[in-house]
Formats: C-alpha cells, sequence, structure tokens
C-alpha cells in the first residue's frame, strides 16, 4: 500500500473541489455528474460536505422513494446485518420464504425471482422468456425473437445496449446479441403488425424514464396486452423506474388495469439501502427455470431480503403511494402554472414528472445548475429536458418551495 500511495497525497478531502479532483484521478469517467458532493441525506433533504442543504429531485433515480436513510429500513438493515448476511442459494435462509409470500400478495405475483441490479433483473426476464418459448409456446431452437422499443432503456449491459436506440449507448460496444426487434413506443398497431410466430415476449416499460418520462397514448398498455394474449406472447413491464409507488399507484400497470406475464421491479425495492431486484412472474413463465440454470451468490440474500421486506411494508403503511399521487398533481400544476415562453411541456404521472424546454432555450443542464444554486437538485435528460423525481415522502410545503424555485429558473 506505501508503494501503491507513493508520491501521492494522502491528506482528507475537505472541500468540493478536494472530492472532485479525488474522482478525476482515480475513477473511470463513465459518468457526468452535477459538481455537487453529498454526505448526508434525511427524508427530501441532501447535504454537501460543505454543510448546504439540498431537495432532491431525482430520488437517485427512483431509489430512495420512501426518502433518504428511512429509520425502519436502516433499522431492519442493521438488525439483520448482526445476525446473518449472505449464505449463497446453497442453503435456505429465514428471510427468503417471507419476502417471497410478502411481495407476491403485495403486487399479486405467483413467483418471484430474486436478484441484485435492475438490469440483472432485465437479463433474467429476457432468458426466462426465450426458455418459455422453446419449451412452451414451441418456437424452433435458437429462434426466438423479442420485440423491444424505441428510445428504450433497460440498462447497460451488452444485451441490452445491443438493442438501445441511444447511439451513445450502442458505439463501439458491438458486435450485439441477435433476437430482438425494435418498434415505435406507444404505438401498439406496430407491435401488432411485428409479431411473428418466433415472437416469444414484447418488453416495456410503462413510462419511459431515461427517454424524458415519455408517457404513452392511453390505452397503450391495454391493447399491447390484448395482442400478448392473442399472439400467445409474454408481456414484460420493467417497472425498476415506474414501480413501487413511483406513478401514484403500486405499480404503473395499474393505471390501465392490466397485468404482466412478467413485472421487473429494484431500484426501491431496498429504499436506496442495499442493491435489490426481483423479476414477478405467473407460474408458466417462471416455472421454466430449472436448479443450475440461472442464478446469483448474492440473489435472494437474507440482509437484502430483510431490507426489501421492511422497504415495502413502509411504502404501504406510511401511506407513500398515496401521497405521490396527491403530491404528484400538486407539483404538476404547479410547474405548469410558472412555465414560461422557455418551456414546451410540462408533463408526469405521480412524481415522476418532466419539464421539456424549447430546443432554443439554452439547455436543461444550465437550468440544473441553476436550480442547485437554488437549492433544488435536479438532472436534465436528453438536452431539452428536466427530469424531476421527488422521494414520495415529500409534503405540500416541500412541493410550493420546489415551484417557487423552480418559477425563477423557469422564466
Amino acid at each position: 500500500m506505501d508503494t501503491i500511495l507513493s508520491g501521492r497525497s494522502t491528506d482528507a478531502p475537505r472541500s468540493t473541489a478536494d472530492f472532485l479532483a479525488l474522482e478525476a484521478l482515480y475513477g473511470a469517467s463513465n459518468y457526468k455528474p452535477m459538481d455537487v458532493v453529498l454526505a448526508r441525506g434525511e427524508g427530501v433533504w441532501v447535504w454537501d460536505v460543505e454543510g448546504k442543504r439540498y431537495l432532491d429531485c431525482l430520488s437517485a433515480y427512483s431509489a430512495v422513494n420512501q426518502g433518504h436513510c428511512h429509520p425502519k429500513i436502516r433499522e431492519a438493515l442493521v438488525a439483520q446485518a448482526a445476525r446473518l448476511t449472505l449464505t449463497s442459494r446453497a442453503f435456505h435462509n429465514d428471510q427468503l420464504g417471507l419476502f417471497y409470500r410478502e411481495i407476491c400478495e403485495l403486487t399479486r405475483a405467483h413467483k418471484v425471482l430474486p436478484m441484485n441490479s435492475g438490469a440483472e433483473a432485465v437479463e433474467s426476464a429476457l432468458k426466462v422468456a426465450r426458455k418459455w418459448g422453446y419449451e412452451i409456446k414451441g418456437v424452433p431452437e435458437d429462434r426466438a425473437e423479442i420485440i423491444v422499443c424505441s428510445e428504450n432503456f433497460h440498462g447497460r449491459t451488452l444485451a441490452i445496449v445491443g438493442f438501445s436506440t441511444d447511439p451513445v449507448s450502442r458505439t463501439h460496444f458491438g458486435p450485439f446479441t441477435p433476437g430482438f426487434r425494435v418498434v415505435p413506443y406507444g404505438d401498439s398497431e406496430a407491435f401488432a403488425q411485428a409479431v411473428r410466430p418466433e415472437t416469444v415476449a414484447i418488453l416495456v416499460e410503462p413510462i419511459q424514464g431515461e427517454a424524458g418520462v415519455i408517457i404513452p397514448p392511453s390505452g397503450y398498455l391495454r391493447r399491447v396486452r390484448e395482442i400478448c394474449t392473442q399472439e400467445r406472447v409474454l408481456m414484460i413491464l420493467d417497472e425498476i423506474q415506474t414501480g413501487l409507488g413511483r406513478t401514484g399507484r403500486l405499480l404503473a400497470e395499474e393505471h390501465e388495469g392490466v397485468e404482466a406475464d412478467l413485472t421487473l421491479v429494484g431500484k426501491a425495492l431496498s429504499g436506496g439501502f442495499y442493491p435489490v431486484s426481483a423479476v414477478l412472474s405467473n407460474v408458466e413463465a417462471l416455472g421454466v427455470l430449472k436448479p443450475g440454470e440461472h442464478g446469483s451468490t448474492f440473489g435472494g440474500n437474507p440482509l437484502a431480503c430483510a431490507v426489501a421486506r421492511t422497504a415495502l411494508r413502509v411504502l404501504v403503511e406510511e401511506g407513500m403511494i398515496e401521497n405521490a399521487a396527491s403530491m404528484g398533481e400538486r407539483l404538476l400544476a404547479g410547474l405548469r402554472s410558472v412555465a414560461g415562453a422557455s418551456v414546451a411541456e410540462v408533463r408526469g404521472r405521480g412524481l415522476m414528472l418532466a419539464v421539456e424546454l424549447h430546443p432554443d432555450a439554452g439547455g436543461a443542464h444550465a437550468r440544473c445548475t441553476t436550480l442547485k444554486g437554488r437549492g433544488v437538485l435536479c438532472k436534465e435528460t436528453h438536452v431539452h429536458t428536466i427530469r424531476i423525481a421527488p422521494p414520495l415522502v415529500i409534503t405540500a410545503e416541500q412541493v410550493d418551495w420546489a415551484v417557487e424555485q423552480f418559477a425563477t429558473v423557469l422564466n
């Protein structure tokens, strides 16, 4: 270690500039975050290393729906960490079955496959869909096809970026995994026309988050569900961002009264304390997996299960889902009321919102930087869109204060 650090300063970083320099020196440059270094969080608030407080309007891309450092989730994490953290799936543990039962009862799922990250949940669903296609639907071997949507964002693995339509995600990462077809998002008839005998599934986001909070036309998911049923195609809904209360319902699919064959959840499944994700399914789809065909050393570990059980419980018991619906309406109305000439559209569902600027309005990054100076943390996406997603515990007073800050910046 002394050799490694030879010639390097070992002084503890103190200022924002110190921490930024440390990251620039040692870290890969695969992110371009705002120039703020956070050190503490509680509820909707976070504090930087110099003590300034900010209203978090990103919620770690909806991973901290329950608010930063929720005391009950923290208590569950600490208690379980003192008992048992990891067994691998070579053995059973006393938290896994309880987690299975509770999440199934809450979501009306029949089976659960626990994983760690959202991307792992997506990859798992793709594997399950292909296996289901061969063993249940009878698709010829190596001919299975999965339909995805333009402007999708499902993660950063090689398979996933291979069917992305974002050049930044794809360029210089090929060759890509075959077996995927892209159709326009929100166009159910394009999906119907794309279905072939070899089609085993469609993978779709109820609302496209990374694309800029794009909400499909009313009835789109219902029509996709009908087509999937008619054509014997699995409907896979990626609810990793939209699920667990973000849109004012437990799952965004509830807005149109549909049930997917495979529903993917993650992020807020742990309230931001630990990487936890899950594939929720009916018996037929997940039933194709047999021992040894898929797994994860950490997937379903007792620490993850204990944290997830509590994260789900506080969502329901503390009325966070209902609060997301009511505060989302208040925030949407407030933002629309203060939108100036620079704003092309304000849209959203629940506490998943976006302000889209006119192309000639100077870009969203500059507005996010100005908002940071006023104590609000947001992040731009696709150049002209400000994405807004505060924790679901936000109050009316905090919503109104946020709108005041946006009023100044948007005008």
